[in-house]
């Protein structure tokens, strides 16, 4: 195992032409695709990798537009690093010269604006960097390196549908399973911690069935708008009164929809609503809180029928495995120095990477890193505005500065991979 000021002086020694990368990203962020629809990204990706010529296994269509390059070099642990490249139904507004302007069909065959506004961009662009400079660097290290790109993580189901088809029949199993995301913090700081890394998440359709009929004549109806008023309402003290305080738990409606026109009363109501938790007590008691409430009210209201309640997405629990995130600390902390946070906030956010290692038994490990101009992050923190002049993700502002944080996740995934590759 290498240390962080061995890295330090392998790294140094070993760059590659950021501007190159740079290009690249900027191309990424400018031609987002939605998740299930990763297509040219994938191609793009593929492409690039074997553009370096420097040996990487490349084994495409993995659980849709999924795929990892494999790069063998010699006796030592295998290290998985992985990205996320889907990108969000959100219209940009950064004003950015390279802003997206791309629109898409979802699943539900609903033209929507596309944005990189997650940062998935940036993973991608960091990892192709990554390897490249790991692949330069193999006379340092030994042992097997995998660089995957997975598609739709932002709907919960990319990594599991990997694994589901068959990933581990292509590649060899990892020992150790890495990854990263960027987030609205200061660009050049790192953040990890041992334990609960992300949020463990759910998501549900609710629809609610009452009477249409004619807006002047409420009598002769069951209004599924004040129904699902009644819902939303309520909802809003699940946390507040059933959940201890010293617990957390977030419960969010994130749609409301009903109705086409202001003179008809329609027949259903369509609630989207997502719960992050970190304790699975916890959980349970908020789904049940949230069916209890749905279905009293429903029965308060005279209901036409039953509510139906759909999971549509579900993200496990983040958890950095103890031994190894130590090992990630001990090098981040030697080489990033005080830009490094051992005891970052465990994220309300959520992700599904983990799957790509609990599918077989193998500890991850997963940080943060920064993307906020050091500027304006500095200016806002003055004057106590980072909540309101800082873009957080899955904002249309959302932009990470390029550099240093395209540097920052390089350098991250670089350090983390050598720190458990053994020196040839």
């Amino acid at each position: 195992m290498s240390t962080g000021k061995d890295l330090y002086s392998l790294l140094s020694s070993s760059n590659v032409d950021f501007d190159q990368y740079e290009t690249l990203y900027k191309y990424f962020h400018s031609h987002p695709e939605l998740s299930f629809q990763e297509a040219q990204t994938a191609s793009t990706i593929a492409a690039h990798l074997r553009s370096l010529n420097a040996g990487y296994e490349i084994h495409t269509s993995i659980g849709g537009h999924g795929l990892a390059g494999v790069f063998r070099n010699g006796t030592g642990k295998t290290v998985l690093l992985r990205a996320d490249m889907d990108a969000l139904p959100i219209k940009e507004d950064t004003g950015l010269d390279y802003a997206s302007k791309v629109t898409m069909r979802d699943n539900d065959d609903i033209v929507k604006p596309v944005m990189h506004a997650c940062g998935h961009d940036m993973h991608v662009t960091a990892l192709l960097t990554a390897a490249e400079r790991l692949a330069k660097m193999k006379n340092s290290w030994a042992g097997i390196l995998i660089v995957l790109f997975q598609p739709n993580e932002e709907r919960g189901g990319g990594a599991q549908a990997m694994v589901d088809d068959g990933l581990y029949s292509k590649i060899p199993i990892p020992d150790i399973v890495l990854g990263q995301h960027v987030m609205a913090m200061k660009a050049g700081d790192i953040g990890c911690r041992v334990g609960n890394i992300m949020s463990e998440a759910d998501s549900f359709k609710i629809t609610l069935f009452g009477r249409g009929g004619h807006g002047s004549m409420p009598h002769r109806t069951v209004d599924p708008v004040v129904m699902a008023a009644g819902v939303v309402m309520k909802l809003q003290t699940v946390v507040s009164r059933e959940v201890d305080p010293n617990q957390f738990a977030v419960v969010t409606v994130g749609s409301l929809q009903a109705g086409q026109t202001e003179n008809i009363i329609s027949d259903r109501a369509e609630i989207r609503v997502n719960v992050r938790t970190q304790d699975g007590e916890v959980r349970h008691r908020v789904l049940a809180a949230i069916r209890r409430i749905v279905k009293g009210e429903c029965e308060a209201s005279g209901a036409m029928k039953e509510p139906s309640i759909e999971v549509t997405t579900k993200f496990p629990l983040s958890v950095n495995d103890e031994s190894i995130a130590k090992s990630v600390h001990d090098s981040f902390g030697s080489f990033f120095g005080n830009c490094f946070d051992p005891d970052i906030a465990c994220s309300t956010a959520s992700e599904d990477y983990s799957i790509l290692g609990s599918s077989n038994g193998k500890p991850c490990c997963f940080w943060f890193f920064g993307g906020v101009d050091e500027k304006t992050w500095n200016e806002a923190k003055t004057r106590g505005r980072l909540a309101e002049d800082v873009a957080v993700n899955h904002s249309p502002f959302f932009a990470p500065v390029i550099q240093p944080t395209l540097k920052t996740g390089v350098d991250a995934l670089c350090v983390a991979a050598l720190t458990f590759s053994k020196s040839s």
